[in-house]
């Protein structure tokens, strides 16, 4: 879980720090200006694409509750920042690299959106499950079913639940 947690934290602070890694680290291991140039608009799209895939991971309640991503949360967050991490490394590889890291930001993001979507789709079976067994069974006594009838109310004991039987007041003249 503490695992879990701390990728929950780094997500969120990754989005400023991988793209600043870049920034720096391409300079620092021998790129020269115009790559670094071309970086640094790379670097704004790493930014706005670590963002989009955190608040994807985020607006899953499971996770805001738990404050934790999941397993494969980890996994794919670990592998991705990892590789933009080995990027900032090596500027002479970057071709293959960066390739790489374009092809698992895409996985990350369809990852995300199907978790999401998934555990959108649990919350509604749930739900919808409730909703059956409550049409099912009946409403829960005391709620406004007939065991808490009162007398005169137009409900009788044992009358069908279904059925709702409002009686006029007869007007005296």
């Amino acid at each position: 879980m503490f695992l879990r947690r701390v990728f929950f934290r780094w997500q969120f602070l990754a989005v400023v720090l991988l793209p600043l890694w870049l920034l720096v680290g391409w300079p620092l291991f021998g790129a020269g200006g115009w790559e670094v140039l071309g970086i640094f608009f790379g670097a704004l799209t790493l930014g706005i694409c670590l963002l989009v895939v955190s608040l994807l991971i985020y607006a899953r309640k499971d996770v805001r509750e738990a404050r934790a991503v999941s397993w494969p949360d980890v996994g794919v967050l670990a592998l991705w920042h990892a590789l933009v991490i080995g990027l900032g490394f090596y500027a002479a590889a970057s071709p293959w690299l960066s390739a790489l890291v374009i092809v698992v930001a895409v996985g990350a993001f369809w990852f995300a959106l199907w978790e999401l979507y998934d555990a959108a789709r649990r919350r509604v079976r749930v739900v919808m499950d409730l909703i059956d067994e409550t049409a099912r069974l009946g409403p829960v006594s005391g709620e406004a079913g007939q065991a808490g009838a009162r007398p005169g109310s137009g409900q009788r004991a044992g009358s069908d639940p279904t059925v709702i039987v409002v009686q006029e007041k007869p007007t005296h003249t």
